[in-house]
């Protein structure tokens, strides 16, 4: 186990240092450069004293080295198109609001995805496996962009029941302002009950003509309490693996929901400092959220063994 939590820990760093180069040099490889409309109406002294300010006039090997030995260090820079923006100071501010916005999505969504599986699983072949079935195809199939549209027209337009845009802030910002949340949280936990739907559904199927549900059922026991033991335990095994990813995700944002409802997260402002080419921003909320979903990864491997004890974590020599 030492071994191989050893062995992944520098898989890990060698990953971050593969993202962090190629994000770099694509980043680099796009024409122009972030400074380009700011700079074009100075003096040639004043433009060049830009420049030189955040090192765009070295070599671009040269801001590589610069650039990479500063991440060591927790640096990342300072934005190019908002002067004293960082990337500390950026997280602190957006990530609660992407962060609260996904928890509750990824909540309502994954809580009501079981349920709904483990209906359609129970009572397969019957109006209600069909239900969920249908449902969650459709859930699926149409983009959170489309979801958020119809509903800030209806429940927002129509029945103006909720705000259009906006987020609670301040004091507000974790268990406050619940009107601004609701077609947020809603536009963004449909994917959730599609995929946890499915997902449970085709487990507990998989699991239900297992050899030892059988034996179960054969020595008397009731039906819920083959379906509780039995059943779903074993089933959650795929479910365990795909919610440590679904939290990652929750947490560094939805692009297109945060910008439907304008809502100032970290998703919408990586959006928009990619369309800036923003490249010390940019870079850095790529290196953070790229190490989150590699810790997450991690997590998920050694989940695996919590869950179902069959399962051997590689350089673990018991048997």
């Amino acid at each position: 186990m030492a071994k191989y939590i050893i062995r992944r820990f520098f898989e890990m760093i060698l990953t971050l240092f593969i993202i962090a180069t190629a994000t770099f040099f694509l980043l680099e490889a796009v024409p122009g450069d972030p400074l380009t409309e700011r700079a074009e109406k100075l003096p040639v002294e004043a433009r060049d004293a830009l420049y030189a300010r955040y090192g765009l006039d070295k070599p671009v090997m040269e801001r590589y080295v610069t650039q990479m030995a500063n991440m060591l260090q927790g640096d990342f820079g300072e934005s190019f198109v908002y002067a004293g923006q960082t990337v500390s100071g950026l997280l602190h501010d957006r990530l609660p609001v992407s962060a609260r916005l996904g928890i509750q999505q990824m909540l309502l969504g994954v809580v009501v995805g079981l349920l709904l599986g483990i209906l359609a699983a129970l009572k397969r072949g019957t109006i209600a496996d069909y239900f969920v079935v249908g449902l969650s195809v459709l859930l699926i199939s149409i983009p959170h962009l489309v979801f958020g549209l119809m509903l800030q027209k209806v429940f927002a337009g129509t029945l103006q029941l909720f705000p259009t845009i906006g987020w609670p802030t301040g004091s507000d910002l974790w268990l406050g302002g619940w009107e601004y949340t609701v077609l947020p949280t809603l536009t963004g936990c449909f994917s959730y009950i599609a995929t946890y739907a499915r997902l449970l559904k085709s487990s507990m199927l998989d699991v239900v003509n297992q050899d030892y549900v059988l034996t179960a059922e054969s020595k008397g026991l009731s039906r819920a309490t083959v379906v509780r033991k039995h059943i779903l335990r074993n089933s959650f095994i795929p479910v365990m693996t795909q919610l440590p990813m679904s939290v990652a995700m929750c947490i560094t944002g939805s692009f297109f929901i945060e910008s439907i409802f304008s809502i100032p997260g970290i998703g919408q402002y990586y959006v928009t400092a990619v369309n800036n080419q923003d490249l010390s921003i940019v870079l850095g909320l790529t290196v953070l959220l790229s190490l989150l979903y590699i810790v997450v990864l991690f997590i998920t491997d050694v989940l695996y063994a919590v869950v179902d004890p069959r399962i051997s974590m590689p350089g673990n020599s018991s048997r």
